[in-house]
């Protein structure tokens, strides 16, 4: 690689490195701030920890069509496990002991 190459690269790093860092951190909002900004913008990147993130979502109507919603709970400054709305997945919710994927085969 020659310099510019490198430097790009470097450049590239930090900037990822430094927006991981941007955003609201939910370890700093009581239980009800971080449930209410994902409610009132219905989808946020929030931080969990100092290098740790998330997308949350307030519905189904956020993810991608073909994503399921899972519940997600997260440490606030006032809550344990704070239920703040949904992340989305591409994995089916489980139902009971069957996945939605199991229940599929078994009717076909």
């Amino acid at each position: 690689m020659d310099r510019l190459s490198l430097i790009a690269v470097a450049v590239a790093l930090i900037a990822t490195g430094a927006s991981a860092q941007q955003g609201p951190l939910a370890p700093g909002m009581s239980c009800r701030q971080a449930n209410l900004l994902v409610t009132s913008r219905g989808a946020i990147v929030l931080r969990t920890g100092q290098n740790t993130y998330d997308r949350y979502v307030r519905s189904q109507a956020f993810c991608l069509s073909t994503e399921f919603t899972r519940p997600a709970w997260v440490l606030t400054a006032d809550e344990p496990q704070c239920f703040i709305g949904y992340t989305c997945v591409d994995t089916p919710p489980s139902v009971g002991w069957l996945s939605l994927h199991d229940l599929k085969d078994l009717l076909n």
